[in-house]
């Protein structure tokens, strides 16, 4: 027995090694004269491409009524247009969120059937219009067909989802039927076709930031300094306050140089007497007028002495006063020539009117004495 078991061990040991050796080579590969596996074909026609669209319908409710369109030749990377009329009940609104395709199955299918859908957001979008009636809704939804290889080629649509919203708030969702579409290259009709040139270069416009601040700037800089210089004339011009005179003179000052020019005018010398008379008059009568606070020269004696008389403190050569007005009275009235010595008694009378009634205690008699109770 142990002679027959030694004798098949070796044996038995050769077939598991093959066996193991078989199992790690693989597959034998093709001879070099063999024909290469075809690669998969496009989907045709007729195949059915699911995954994209399921239907939602209420049980025992009608679905939207859908014509379609959709063009049965077209060229590659043109967009071909699927029209979609959708007739529904008033106050159903289709597509109320716009159309869209959810990720996943449904963008693989139309990426299996070779057909991009543009981005909706952008110019290419979907369009949707709605009827005046708000019964008929109109989609109009672009889809660019790119098969992988050149040559002609039939492409198969799947169907799309069409969402409906009904005025109890609830959603339908119906699909669109399959359409077929046979795409060409674009220049399949062209006999041997060749590259065209790259086309003209255009005039690029280049927003030039800096300068257009600059200019900005500028513009704001002279706006600015319009309505300042405007300003600043208008300022200019505005209504000044007029400078303050000097204050006036005491009345004794100017009654005094008055005096003075009289005397040395020479009139008694040229005979002149009554205007001489007559000057040294209007002198004192306006001191006492500016002195007393009445019009010296516009009132009469009688008016002049009734103030006078009401001065406080009493003046103390209101005799002299009261003597001389009635002098020059009798002179200006009386049509009396005065005589050269009267002429000077006159002088010297009104320069002693003009010191006797000089205030001489402090600046409350500098101010003038008011008259007391003067009508």
């Amino acid at each position: 027995m142990k002679l027959r078991v030694s004798r098949w061990l070796p044996l038995a040991l050769l077939l598991l090694a093959g066996a193991a050796a078989a199992q790690t080579a693989g597959p034998p590969a093709p001879a070099s004269g063999a024909a290469a596996a075809p690669a998969p074909a496009l989907p045709a026609a007729g195949d059915s491409i699911s995954g994209i669209c399921i239907e939602r319908v209420p049980e025992g409710k009608a679905p939207p009524k859908l014509v379609e369109s959709f063009p049965s030749r077209g060229k590659s990377g043109h967009a071909a247009t699927l029209t979609v009329k959708v007739t529904h009940l008033k106050g159903e609104e289709v597509l109320p969120g716009g159309f869209r395709i959810a990720e996943g199955e449904g963008l693989e299918a139309l990426k299996r059937a070779h057909l991009t859908l543009p981005d909706p957001e952008g110019p290419a979008g979907p369009v949707i219009t709605r009827s005046a009636e708000g019964t008929e809704t109109e989609l109009k939804l672009s889809l660019v067909p790119l098969p992988p290889e050149p040559g002609r080629h039939e492409l198969t649509l799947p169907p799309l989802p069409i969402s409906v919203a009904r005025a109890s708030g609830q959603v339908v969702t119906v699909c669109t039927k399959s359409h077929s579409i046979t795409v060409e290259d674009p220049i399949a009709n062209t006999p041997d076709p060749m590259p065209k040139p790259n086309p003209p270069p255009r005039r690029q416009l280049e927003e030039w930031e800096i300068l257009k601040r600059l200019v900005y700037g500028g513009l704001v800089a002279l706006i600015a300094g319009v309505i300042a210089a405007w300003l600043f004339t208008r300022w200019r011009k505005r209504p000044r306050a007029a400078p303050l005179p000097p204050p006036p003179r005491p009345a004794w000052e100017v009654a005094l140089e008055e005096l003075h020019d009289i005397r040395h005018a020479g009139l008694i010398r040229q005979q002149r007497f009554s205007e001489h008379y007559d000057r040294v008059s209007d002198a004192i009568r306006q001191y006492l007028g500016d002195r007393f606070g009445f019009d010296g020269l516009e009132s009469t004696t009688r008016e002049a002495l009734s103030v006078l008389e009401k001065v406080t403190p009493p003046i103390e050569s209101m005799d002299k006063v009261q003597a001389f007005l009635r002098q020059a009275d009798l002179v200006k009235f009386a049509r009396l020539t005065p005589t050269e010595d009267e002429c000077e008694l006159a002088l010297s009378r009104g320069e002693d009117i003009v010191r006797s009634t000089m205030p001489t205690s402090g600046p409350a008699e500098l101010r003038g004495v008011t008259a007391r109770g003067a009508a």
